[in-house]
């Protein structure tokens, strides 16, 4: 995302405090604003906030013009507070930056410019030629990761791809199985499963392979319980439509499961799932596997922002293969599977990644460690 703009000549103690509030009010729009970024926005007169608001995407209105209407006539002289640059084009509703300018608002702080190329800058140059004073660059990071997957989006069309793994310590993806003993089925602890709840109800999508499907009959729903204006859309790459009809996936469907396939559209096994509320697409791709640049396209097409891929080993490894993959959480255990020296090497089928801009994480009893494969930016 670019954040060459002016930047603040003096931050205040008081900016910053207002600057990390919009950004509060911004990540209230975690689920409800996609396709759209998640702006929150703070009117400030003589230290004191007269007016808030965020955007959500039912709610078509933008986060500055939900605080300009709270504030009326208070807004004229104010300092406005917001995570993103304001636009300055028509589309869903009318320019925020009109808005601004008809208000009399004194002063504008932003974050970061709109990762949009086509109309960054605009809207500050707008509120300049207005008179208005325009700051930019504090918290720019926050700001920039709270919209990474809008910015991956509107520059690419392509969605922002999170790889997420748990482990134990010794590599192992799964459990073995003991003789004699109940399986174990969790590697991680509740609290690491609490926030891969969080991190479904951040995407837009969840992508899995069918053999996992298969083995844990998995779900792949958000449990959280909190409010999202689409459902998580629950997508299989399944090559030769091998997704029982009996499954969970399938039981549960209501418009919300996507299968990717080489497989033929039309076949018996096609019309079966269709009929259960399955969406079936055949994508390119190389011999059986449907290509996987392909379906991120086809994500992309559908306005879907964010990706949360939860697969075994043969899907990750195809992932960063073929070079999809931008963001990677793993969840290590304090665990040990104890699998046999030739069961727990395997020969990479692509050269190492490293990982950028590395963080690392305590959930309960594991770590969790996040990096980049590459910036949200590039292309």
């Amino acid at each position: 995302m670019n954040t060459v703009a002016a930047k603040p000549s003096a931050t205040s103690i008081e900016d910053c405090a207002f600057m990390d509030r919009a950004l509060e009010l911004a990540r209230r729009g975690e689920a409800l604003a996609s396709p759209n970024p998640m702006v929150g926005a703070v009117l400030v007169c003589h230290g004191r906030a007269i007016a808030e608001g965020f955007h959500t995407y039912d709610a078509k209105q933008h986060a500055e013009v939900v605080a300009l209407e709270a504030a009326k006539q208070a807004a004229r002289g104010a300092t406005l507070y917001v995570n993103l640059e304001p636009c300055s084009h028509s589309g869903r509703t009318g320019p925020c930056t009109q808005a601004i300018i008809a208000a009399s608002v004194a002063r504008v702080v932003a974050a970061v410019e709109d990762p949009n190329p086509a109309v960054a800058g605009q809207g500050f140059a707008q509120l300049r030629s207005a008179g208005i004073r325009v700051e930019s660059g504090l918290r720019a990071e926050q700001a920039c990761r709270l919209n990474e997957a809008f910015a991956r989006w509107v520059v690419s069309r392509r969605p922002l791809v999170t790889l997420k793994s748990a482990m134990t310590l010794d590599g192992r993806l799964a459990l073995p199985k003991r003789r004699g003993k109940p399986q174990e089925r969790w590697i991680t602890s509740e609290a690491s499963r609490a926030e891969v709840q969080r991190m479904r109800h951040a995407s837009d999508a969840i992508l899995t392979g069918i053999g996992t499907i298969v083995a844990d009959d998995a779900l792949l729903t958000d449990r959280t319980g909190l409010p999202r204006r689409r459902k998580l859309l629950r997508v299989v790459m399944d090559s030769r439509l091998r997704l029982p009809l009996n499954s969970k996936l399938v039981r549960t469907c209501e418009e919300d499961v996507l299968v990717l396939t080489r497989a033929s559209d039309t076949s018996t096994r096609a019309r079966a799932l269709r009929r259960a509320g399955v969406e079936v697409v055949r994508l390119p791709g190389r011999g059986a596997r449907p290509d996987l640049r392909a379906a991120i396209e086809e994500l992309g097409q559908r306005e879907i922002l964010s990706v949360l891929l939860e697969a075994g080993a043969t899907l990750n490894d195809a992932a960063i293969t073929a070079g999809i993959v931008d963001k990677v959480r793993v969840f290590y255990a304090p665990k040990l599977a104890l699998a046999s020296p030739g069961r727990a090497r395997g020969r990479a089928s692509h050269p190492v990644q490293p990982l950028e801009d590395l963080s690392i994480s305590r959930f309960g009893s594991d770590l969790m460690i996040e990096g980049y494969v590459r910036g949200p930016d590039s292309k």
